[in-house]
């Protein structure tokens, strides 16, 4: 139970590590929005092409960066959810027994 709470401790200061850096992308461009839990695969590039950066290389090298990290921030979100789980659960045995 103590190292499953030092682990929920240490996902959460990572989850906020990682939003921080999410928030940072978001202000790094318009097109971007504000939202922390979108993948921008939808924000297009100006020009035609949307899949390589020859139209627009900064924004899309910025969205592939952005996208690994929302990917990252839902693994740890989710990793930590699991955490949690086995956290509540050896609380609730620690009270019942």
């Amino acid at each position: 139970m103590i190292l499953s709470g030092i682990l929920l401790v240490i996902f959460y200061i990572s989850h906020r590590y990682i939003v921080a850096w999410i928030i940072y992308y978001n202000n790094s461009d318009k097109r971007f929005g504000t939202s922390i839990w979108r993948w921008t695969y939808d924000y297009k590039v100006i020009g035609e092409r949307d899949i390589s950066d020859l139209d627009d290389k900064p924004f899309v090298r910025k969205r592939r960066i952005r996208n690994r990290t929302v990917t990252l921030m839902y693994c740890n979100f989710f990793t930590g959810f699991v955490i949690s789980l086995s956290f509540l659960s050896n609380l609730l045995i620690a009270i019942l027994f």
